[in-house]
């Protein structure tokens, strides 16, 4: 695709974050097999259930603008994914890989974050209002998994980490 507009642009950063949490869906089942902590299984459960709305708001979008969502794959995420993976390979306590699976999901939606923090301002300039209220939804709900993450690991997961290694 040649980019020539800012529109062009538009249109490639949406697919870029259409496949990104395509990716994602496909991942935190992954991710959720090494949790234990169970109010981390509970958030990363509802935020994969958000995800998949997420794509379908995506996919409005996609209608809305009268273009394809498909034809670009998210390289970033793809790296993100495959850090994460290699992390989960490494022998860890349960309290520490509940830890280190909470940095990886929230370098994903960080890069989530500024993902749909973009889009949403060339919808707003482009004048997309209705494709702007659904990134918006979603950037919302992005913003609110991350502070979920962080909740959960600063008030009890980090904790566990440490208080099972002095314990050990």
């Amino acid at each position: 695709m040649r980019l020539t507009s800012l529109n062009d642009l538009f249109i490639h950063q949406m697919r870029d974050l259409y496949n990104a949490e395509q990716q994602a869906i496909k991942a935190m089942p992954e991710m959720m097999e090494r949790v234990s902590n169970p109010n981390l299984a509970t958030a990363m459960q509802e935020h994969m259930m958000e995800t998949q709305n997420q794509v379908k708001r995506l996919e409005q979008c996609f209608q809305i603008l009268g273009v394809n969502g498909h034809g670009e794959k998210c390289m970033a995420m793809e790296g993100i994914i495959k850090e994460a993976k290699d992390f989960m390979r490494h022998e860890a306590d349960p309290e520490v890989m509940d830890a280190g699976i909470i940095a990886c999901a929230q370098r994903l939606e960080h890069y989530e974050i500024a993902g749909y923090g973009t889009a949403c301002t060339y919808a707003k300039f482009l004048g997309h209002k209705d494709v702007l209220n659904l990134l918006q939804e979603i950037l919302s709900e992005e913003k609110k998994a991350d502070e979920k993450l962080t909740f959960i690991a600063e008030t009890s997961v980090n904790m566990e980490a440490e208080n099972h290694r002095i314990k050990r």
